[in-house]
């Protein structure tokens, strides 16, 4: 194997995390896009958008918002730990987070039941948002989960902060959505 000299881990190391800000950046710009959409729709038709909240629960999405800062705590520990324990059970905590997050909002969606098949502009997009936010967390969750079998340090880096990003997105989603 060819050893790597310092200038090329250096360019390794700088593609490895202009990889990583472009990654952020894409996934800000898609939920940015829907957050503007949801927040023109409420513009447009305040009464559709009053009703819909109406029917949405609150506590869920609440607990969910602390579920999630806490495995944002925990990704946060993995990516600056030393030890490869600590490292693998933060990741694991992180990961778990993630999968209650999901369990939580499943179950949000199965109390909202019906009302969230309306043909409404808001729950079109209600779905749409917090769904690809879903999508999101179930991913980066079984990421984490991949990276206490195989952990790399460069991978770590880049999920944790992918994590954090979601992260952010849930904490202007949630305002928007549920309470303004």
């Amino acid at each position: 194997m060819p050893m790597m000299t310092e200038a090329s881990e250096v360019e390794e190391g700088t593609s490895d995390e202009l990889l990583v800000w472009i990654l952020a950046w894409s996934e800000l710009a898609a939920f940015g896009a829907l957050l503007i959409a949801f927040v023109v729709v409420s513009w447009l038709h305040p009464g559709d958008v009053a009703a819909g909240r109406a029917r949405l629960h609150l506590i869920l999405p609440t607990v969910n918002t602390a579920v999630l800062l806490v495995s944002g705590w925990f990704a946060a520990i993995a990516a600056t730990q030393v030890t490869a324990f600590r490292q693998r059970l933060a990741l694991c905590a992180a990961a778990a987070g993630g999968l209650l997050f999901v369990a939580l909002k499943l179950y949000e969606y199965g109390a909202e039941g019906a009302s969230l098949l309306s043909d409404d502009a808001f729950s079109t997009l209600y779905i749409l948002m917090t769904g690809f936010h879903l999508a999101h967390v179930l991913f980066g969750s079984l990421v984490l989960a991949l990276l206490v079998r195989f952990p790399d340090p460069q991978n770590i880096h880049l999920m944790t902060t992918l994590w954090h990003v979601i992260d952010i997105v849930w904490l202007v989603m949630f305002p928007i959505v549920y309470l303004i």
